[in-house]
């Protein structure tokens, strides 16, 4: 089995706020080969976001593939509002790191 790093492939890896309750992800790749590997190989799906962010599935409240823009989107809710105490991310834009080590069968 041939792999490559997800970091390999995409452009931009990325988290952010998506209101109060919610961060969201972005996956992108600069050309649609890249995408299409990703999206074949099953290494970035509903199942597999809840086992590497090591979270109930449930709280995944949107995954969605887009292809006109190469990206792959999803959002989860957090487990306490954005800048209540206890909150070590207020941006939620270092959620993402996780994501980096992803490896992906350049055989799918």
């Amino acid at each position: 089995m041939s792999v490559k790093k997800l970091t390999e492939l995409a452009k931009t890896i990325r988290s952010k706020n998506a209101g109060t309750d919610k961060i969201t992800f972005d996956v992108i790749f600069r050309e649609s080969e890249a995408y299409e590997l990703v999206k074949r190989s099953g290494a970035l799906s509903r199942g597999s976001v809840a086992q590497i962010l090591k979270i109930d599935p449930a709280r995944i409240t949107d995954f969605v593939e887009y292809d006109p823009a190469y990206a792959i989107k999803f959002t989860i809710l957090r487990e306490r509002p954005s800048g209540s105490p206890g909150d070590g991310d207020i941006f939620g834009a270092q959620q993402y790191a996780p994501f980096l080590d992803v490896e992906i069968d350049t055989n799918a």
